[in-house]
């Protein structure tokens, strides 16, 4: 199965400089569809709205966590089914079994670029 690089990605981070970077990122590896969001609470309001295919996540934000925007879209009925990458400055271990728990796809270290974002990527929606 071939990726489809015009796939709806959201990505949410409430930090406007990482935001940027990960959409540079996407595009250097040629995904073009990108919608962002400032927090968890935002992001839940744009899958509302619009048909999102992959979700990548910061942890850390306020007031919705992306830990917290994980669990909500995997009990929900519409969207458990969208592969969610966590991105995080924090590599400790209790958070990657929370991250796992919590039914993430993937999970992505700070700092990062192109090649581990590839891999990352690849893992969940196929070679790319």
């Amino acid at each position: 199965m071939s990726v489809d690089y015009n796939m709806s990605i959201l990505i949410v981070d409430d930090y406007k400089t990482m935001l940027r970077i990960i959409r540079n990122l996407l595009r250097q590896l040629n995904f073009t569809n990108v919608e962002e969001a400032m927090d968890g609470t935002e992001a839940l309001h744009m899958l509302g709205q619009k048909d999102i295919q992959l979700i990548i996540s910061d942890w850390n934000m306020e007031p919705m966590t992306g830990l917290q925007l994980l669990r909500e879209v995997r009990k929900s009925d519409k969207f458990k089914h969208i592969p969610f990458i966590m991105i995080t400055a924090e590599s400790k271990a209790e958070n990657v079994v929370a991250a796992k728990q919590a039914g993430v796809s993937n999970y992505i270290v700070k700092p990062f670029n192109a090649e581990t974002l590839k891999a990352k990527l690849s893992s969940v929606l196929g070679p790319l």
